[in-house]
């Protein structure tokens, strides 16, 4: 709308000068410095904090903060990682660590940043929703005294009486405009939507905040390998790995089961894999039993929490007996694979030795398809299906450390402790690693028995079975921040591509009983629809008898 400025300078109701007192002076004629105080500084602050730059500058400043996230392994994700990092920068590390680049998300300064983005959205936006209340509950503003000053206008001499015509600009504006007949003519305004969707895409994006934080605190998510026919209970002690919220309850966990029935995979010759999939039996609390396909992409719902594919492998049922012919180890051991064509690494302990004999372990590689190389060099796999599958293990005898009540990597062999079992070289001497000894490798597929050097025991291949890598996330922030994502887009929309529009009509009887009309029209920016819309409100009440002036655009 424009506006006349009062530009007298003996006015004295303008709220510079009304009932103020002169301002006080230093001696030597300078004005005094009035201290701003606590007060004024705090509120200067909150202004800051408040205004949408600072509210834009804080979102530009969280996403820096979370490029640490994506360079450095976070321990809650893949503490493995860490660990390896620990490995590989042991200088560098511990410092990483007290600055919370280990887990970027729970760091102080994240939080930090994160609440005041929270507080300067709120405080930046509560009073425009009352300003913009107030606004859908006032009149459009009133008809200016001059159209001239108007780049999109139009005038036309009408042989209707001007309350014939004051009813067709009415019938035209309605349903586009609201609009309101005032003494000086018709004013009218359209458009709020506009600012509507200005304001629920902040507030949505207060929404997205919020129930990225009820995530974080209410939430849990963990890990779980389950080796086909065997079972999973959704308790704590049979994660692998689990993180809950600050103010998740493990009591809370539903008591559900799953059972790995089958495992299957697809690959083309060239080892590209096309399909995998869980086959499960879901027990559900209540005693009902349900069969499920879990895929990549494609989570099992039970109860609220989803269980996704997060991986897959070789889990070798393996048999060891000790050097007294007693059964010490039967169990599968999941092997992880490293590679495109599963060439799997894996441990094997054996505490349960009898007779005195010093604990076992078995550590080395699983082949899937095991080709030898050319020359003897060596063996590999070349394909993840198990067409000719091979383990090839080293040995280990001494104390395995898992009583010291220290907790260990399962996939990881502590050999602090240990020696490696070693045997006489064939050519005895050229290559050896010791005086004459090469390290014991051990070759077996399934099915085979390989007796152990030193009278240790021996060990069997016994079947091989698939793993299933289960990846469980229970967030109940899930349907909130879809609703907040999904309302964040409707008001962008809203806020980009619905126009802000005022438009005035001036009617004045002309002679014969007709009536002469007079329009203008102002937009927000630049509009070019705006003198087109005016033309079609102008065309309801009758031939054209002029052309909107003027260039569209905005006022001068």
């Amino acid at each position: 709308m424009v506006r006349q400025l009062d530009t007298d300078p003996t006015n004295l109701s303008s709220k510079e000068g009304q009932g103020r007192e002169p301002a006080a002076r230093a001696p030597g004629g300078a004005p005094a410095q009035t201290a701003i105080g606590v007060r004024g500084w705090l509120r200067w602050t909150w202004r800051q904090l408040t205004s949408m730059r600072v509210a834009l500058l804080l979102l530009l400043l969280l996403a820096v903060a979370a490029v640490p996230g994506s360079l450095f392994p976070q321990a809650p994700q893949d503490a493995a990682a860490v660990s390896e990092y620990y490995l590989e920068h042991p200088d560098l590390a511990p410092w990483l660590d007290r600055l919370g680049f280990f887990d970027v998300y729970a760091s102080p300064w994240f939080a930090a940043v994160y609440l005041l983005l929270f507080t300067s959205l709120i405080g930046c936006i509560l009073p425009r929703v009352a300003v913009h209340w107030r606004a859908l509950r006032s009149a459009p503003p009133r008809v200016p005294r001059s159209f001239s000053r108007f780049d999109v206008r139009a005038e036309r001499a009408l042989v209707e009486a001007p309350d014939v015509v004051e009813g067709k600009v009415l019938a035209a504006l309605r349903g586009r405009y609201r609009a309101v007949v005032t003494p000086d003519g018709i004013t009218a305004e359209r458009g709020y939507l506009r600012e509507s969707g200005n304001l629920l895409f902040h507030l949505s994006l207060v929404g997205i905040l919020v129930s990225l934080a009820a995530g974080q605190l209410y939430s849990f998510r963990g890990q779980a390998i389950v080796v086909e026919g065997e079972s999973f209970a959704n308790s704590v002690l049979a994660y692998d790995s689990f993180e809950p919220g600050t103010f998740f309850d493990t009591d809370d966990l539903d008591p559900f089961t799953l059972t790995l029935e089958d495992f299957s995979s697809t690959f083309t010759v060239d080892a590209q894999a096309r399909d995998f999939n869980a086959r499960v039996r879901v027990a559900e609390p209540d005693g009902t039993e349900r069969t499920e396909d879990i895929q990549v992409n494609s989570p099992l719902d039970v109860n609220g929490a989803n269980v996704y594919l997060s991986g897959n492998g070789y889990a070798p049922r393996m048999t060891v007996r000790d050097g007294a012919g007693e059964l010490a180890f039967d169990g599968t051991v999941p092997f992880l694979p490293q590679d495109g064509v599963y060439t799997s690494k894996g441990v094997i302990k054996v505490p349960d030795v009898t007779g005195g004999q010093e604990q076992l372990g078995l550590t080395g590689m699983f082949l899937p398809t095991a080709v030898l190389d050319e020359g003897g060099a060596g063996v590999r796999s070349v394909h993840p299906d198990p067409s000719a599958p091979l383990m090839v293990l080293t040995l280990w005898t001494g104390d395995l450390g898992l009583d010291d009540g220290a907790p260990q990597n399962v996939y990881v062999l502590d050999t602090d402790a240990m020696r490696q079992v070693y045997e006489p070289a064939e050519d005895g001497s050229a290559g050896s690693a010791d005086g004459g000894q090469r390290p014991v490798t051990i070759f077996l597929a399934p099915g085979e028995t390989v007796e152990l050097p030193e009278g240790l025991g021996t060990v069997t291949f016994e079947s091989l079975p698939r793993f299933a890598a289960l990846d469980l996330r229970y967030d109940p922030s899930l349907t909130a921040l879809l609703v907040s994502s999904v309302l964040a887009m409707v008001g962008l929309f809203g806020s980009l591509f619905v126009p802000r529009r005022r438009l005035w009509v001036r009617l004045a009887p002309g002679p014969d009983g007709g009536t002469g009309l007079s329009a203008a029209a102002l937009a927000r920016g630049d509009d070019p629809g705006l003198a087109a819309d005016l033309e079609r409100v102008l065309g309801a009440v009758g031939p054209p008898a002029a052309v909107p002036t003027g260039r569209p655009g905005r006022a001068r």
